[in-house]
């Protein structure tokens, strides 16, 4: 199944390529290996942007203790940090680097209430930079559980990544692995959780968005 963003990308490159199809074949009637060779490119690209939009049905099986990863991608951080933005003190961070080649759907971690959202304009350094958290452009969810577990994760664009979109509203309900948003081309997601969490990843681990379990609370 394909992801609702990307249907005006998808639109518009089956026009461009078919304009340059059409293009080589007006020009060059009798090539047919320069014909081909355009044809096989084409190809190539449209099978990209498919596969970057692509969204798989996922089955949510997991209990509310388990902190869903929010994408698909790999482990780049786990790490006591400072989190000034909402908690304004120490906090686990586990953050999920998404190539260009992942799932770009974003989903909430664990189920709740939204108790805090803010879109935040900025740069577009390399997502694994280590300002990338605090100086790209991104935007800041904190999911409140029912014994009152906050989580925040923060969604936040790569050097590729121009556009985040997100579905979520202050004071709504969140289903655990529902899409709270999506980021386009190449992107990261933080997680910050209390410090008695326990992590059940390692750095560099590759991870899937709503399957893979980063911690328990």
């Amino acid at each position: 199944m394909l992801h609702r963003e990307g249907k005006a990308t998808i639109f518009i490159s089956l026009l461009v390529l078919s304009a340059l199809n059409a293009l080589v074949f007006w020009l060059a009637p009798e090539t047919a290996w320069l014909q081909n060779i355009v044809i096989l490119i084409s190809i190539v690209l449209l099978v990209i942007v498919l596969q970057f939009f692509r969204n798989p049905s996922i089955p949510i099986n997991f209990g509310d203790n388990f902190v869903l990863s929010p994408a698909d991608g790999k482990v780049v951080v786990i790490e006591e940090v400072e989190e000034p933005e909402f908690f304004q003190g120490k906090r686990l961070q586990i953050s999920v680097f998404m190539s260009p080649f992942n799932v770009h759907v974003n989903r909430h971690p664990i189920a709740g209430i939204i108790k805090y959202f803010k879109y935040h304009p900025g740069k577009y350094l390399v997502a694994w930079h280590p300002k990338s958290s605090t100086e790209n452009e991104r935007t800041t969810t904190v999911i409140e559980r029912n014994d009152g577990v906050q989580v925040l994760y923060r969604q936040i664009a790569g050097a590729l990544a121009k556009r985040i979109v997100w579905y979520v509203k202050e004071g709504s309900p969140a289903k655990q692995g529902a899409e709270m948003g999506f980021i386009k081309f190449g992107s990261r997601v933080d997680v910050f959780l209390p410090l008695d969490a326990k992590v059940t990843v390692e750095l560099n681990q590759v991870v899937k968005g709503a399957r893979t379990v980063l911690a328990e609370i």
